[in-house]
């Protein structure tokens, strides 16, 4: 193990040294690898160009012959940029981006060869729909998928390759993706916010969805890292026990970042400049070795899209750097874990950001319109929100006393709880004169333009308002974005829909004026919400027994959290939505489940094989040399060994004590995991690898993690946690 530790200093001395070029100014670099709308107006002909940017804005399709002159002219600029190959490159259900490389190479006869590429294979492609999750949708004999060309995420450039980004779905039509919903979410929120905003402005054509992801990570050395199984294998170490010093003294929260981190930094942000990604923040992150980047926000599928590219960049640029990365929400235990937190609001074509208050009382009245709306969606399907960011790897973070619990809720402040109880007085019908003057001067004329500092931020909530936009801080770090942006902008169109038709009702049939429709409503809407916001500590005990009495979900567990996107209430929203029929909906979640029980049974596996092939036997190797030692002892000191071999004695029966749980512990796993495996019911079997199985890992761990400090450290098999988190 020292001899490991010093080789891997060695190495990470060596890329401390490592110097990146950052002489071109990095607006010169942006998009210089896309195929972007500057690049399109170089490239394109006229028609071309017309017909792709009428698709990305008014979703109008594109021709074939439109095609054939896109895919030309995206040919001619790809091989400019030095590409060799294309791909169609999509975000099946695996979690990963996946990606088919063709040449452009094509042979014509006679020893003849040309770059080609057309309109049909710019448009659609084939892979196999039966080698990724598709939850039963399609038999291995039934293997015709299609990937199609999303013309509104632009085409990209990367390690030579021509990428486009499609969608991609069955022969039969169901989608087995997370770019095809999120597309058919953000058209019914574009539609529903639409209408709503012409109560306040007739000239709204569109709403965009915008998303601002954050995204921690940890960087540890390749080397070290390449020595634990667990890692290479689940990403997080399943044993280890905690260093002396780990995050205690916050001295790495947002300190000097390590010279080896920040070259890894500014190698990544070249290649996210010339991928687009527009890259803004870097810093430390509150644990050892742990870090974020953060970018400007974009329209949400463009943002999901770059996230997901994102997560694959970082870990080719890592390996450069001899780090090996590692998005894990969870991967060491008793430090901070990590998140994606998902920034979300809504924007207008004209200019206006919906949940930003504006200068005068109704662009107010129009902020608290979109503003309670969100928070009467989030208090209406909470479980389903909670079920949107359900996973193996956060199961670790929700619900463990760490950002944020597993109970979802709304923190708005102390000065929006205000103006919303003052809502509520609002009388019932038509407003008198000196309620309509105080609702728009003493009320709704009295937000500020800028909220982004009148209040505390709340780290404990789930889905915190912060200033002009609503940040859902409960998504995990290995995500795909597309999953909970998919779920949110579902529930809030679907609110924003019902409250105009309620609004309409009262305008039509009781006669009241706009305005005074619009506040009866909302009133109505404060009240039934209320339950949902919590402006408290949302890690104590309190809270779940509050929120028990609220009626709010508690779902700590994946396959309990699960349930919620097949419920008759979710099934009903997508259909109506058109957002996933139920076909869709019970494929997607037999994979959710279905995937649970992979990761803890490939978890419990490697777990098992470290405890009994790695830690059990260096224990008794070490135990031998203790017995060696006491009859070293004995022989010399004969009937007086006893004394002066007193503690190894104890060691040794130590060692025996939690090498004996450790056997105990790993037999009971591996038949707990035999009897589930024989279940045909996916769902049975997910609550049982949770209770069964996935709760021997704490006691395994806790008895390896005590050999851990008895064992001499230059026996010991595996990196330590001090190697992992100081190694810089």
């Amino acid at each position: 193990m020292a001899i490991l530790r010093f080789h891997a200093i060695k190495e990470s001395l060596a890329y401390n040294s490592i110097t990146i070029d950052e002489t071109e100014r990095r607006s010169d670099l942006f998009g210089r690898n896309v195929f972007n709308e500057s690049s399109m107006r170089q490239f394109l002909t006229k028609d071309a160009f017309k017909g792709v940017m009428n698709a990305i804005q008014h979703s109008k399709k594109i021709d074939r012959n439109i095609a054939d002159q896109v895919a030309s002219s995206m040919k001619d600029w790809a091989l400019s940029k030095g590409a060799t190959h294309y791909s169609h490159w999509f975000q099946p259900l695996t979690g990963v981006t996946a990606e088919k490389h063709d040449a452009f190479f094509e042979t014509i006869g006679d020893g003849v060869a040309i770059e080609k590429f057309g309109g049909d294979q710019l448009v659609q492609q084939e892979p196999d729909a039966s080698s990724f999750p598709n939850g039963g949708i399609r038999n291995t004999f039934e293997a015709r998928g299609y990937t199609a060309w999303d013309p509104t995420s632009p085409a990209f450039i990367y390690e030579n390759t021509l990428c486009i980004p499609t969608i991609f779905v069955a022969y039969t039509g169901e989608a087995l993706d997370y770019k095809t919903p999120l597309l058919r979410a953000l058209s019914a929120i574009d539609i529903a916010a639409t209408d709503v905003c012409k109560y306040f402005d007739k000239n709204v054509k569109k709403v965009t969805s915008s998303l601002g992801w954050e995204q921690e990570y940890f960087l540890v050395d390749k080397l070290l890292a390449s020595c634990r199984p667990d890692i290479m294998l689940t990403g997080r170490t399943l044993l280890g026990h905690s260093p002396a010093k780990g995050q205690q003294l916050d001295d790495h929260y947002f300190g000097s970042i390590p010279r080896r981190a920040l070259n890894f930094m500014r190698d990544l942000e070249k290649e996210c400049m010339l991928l687009g990604i527009p890259a803004k923040t870097r810093h430390n992150e509150v644990a050892p070795n742990q870090f974020e980047l953060a970018p400007i926000y974009e329209e949400a599928n463009l943002a999901v899209d770059h996230n997901s590219l994102l997560m694959d960049v970082m870990g080719h640029v890592a390996s450069r750097h001899n780090f090996k990365l590692l998005l894990h929400e969870k991967p060491f235990a008793n430090i901070n874990g990590s998140g994606k937190h998902n920034n979300w609001s809504l924007s207008t074509d004209t200019g206006v950001n919906l949940l930003g208050p504006g200068k005068t009382p109704m662009s107010n009245l129009q902020f608290l319109t979109f503003f309670v709306n969100t928070i009467k969606a989030v208090h209406e399907h909470e479980a389903l929100l909670r079920a949107s960011i359900a996973t193996a790897s956060n199961e670790h973070r929700l619900g463990a006393n760490e950002a944020p619990p597993a109970i979802m809720s709304v923190f708005i402040g102390e000065q929006l709880t205000k103006v919303l109880e003052e809502l509520e007085g609002v009388t019932k019908g038509k407003l008198s004169p000196k309620e309509k003057t105080d609702l728009k001067l003493n009320v709704v004329g009295k937000i500020p333009y800028v909220l982004l500092d009148n209040t505390d931020r709340n780290r404990t909530s789930s889905f915190a308002f912060t200033g002009n936009k609503f940040e859902f801080r409960a998504v995990g770090s290995t995500a795909n974005c597309g999953n909970p942006m998919t779920i949110l902008n579902t529930i809030v169109a679907k609110q924003l829909k019902d409250f105009k038709i309620e609004v309409d009702a009262l305008i039509l049939k009781k006669g009241l004026k706009k305005d005074e429709a619009i506040f009866n409503v909302i009133r109505e809407y404060i009240k039934s919400s209320r339950n949902i916001l919590f402006e408290g500590n949302g890690y104590g005990e309190a809270w779940e027994r509050e929120a028990e009495k609220r009626g709010l979900s508690n779902h700590k567990s994946t396959p309990e959290a699960l349930k919620a996107k097949i419920s008759k209430k979710t099934l009903a929203l997508f259909e109506e939505m058109k957002i996933m029929g139920k076909v869709e909906a019970q494929a997607r979640y037999e994979i959710e489940v279905e995937t649970y029980i992979m990761h803890i049974q490939i978890e419990s596996r490697v777990l098992g094989d470290i405890a009994r092939n790695h830690v059990v036997p260096t224990a008794v190797k070490y135990q031998n040399i203790l017995i060696e030692n006491v009859k070293g002892l004995k022989e010399i000191f004969e009937d007086g060994y006893k004394a002066l071999a007193k503690e190894q004695m104890l060691l040794i029966q130590e060692i025996s004590g939690h090498i004996e749980s450790i056997n105990a512990n790993v037999t009971k796993m591996t038949n707990e995991r035999k009897k589930l495996n024989g279940l045909a019911d996916m769902e049975i079997k997910a609550h049982g690898y949770n209770k069964n199985v996935k709760s021997l890992f704490d006691d395994i761990r806790y008895h390896c993690d005590k050999l851990e400090l008895l064992v001499d450290d230059e026996i010991w098999p595996l990196t330590k946690y001090r190697e992992l988190l100081f190694t810089r």
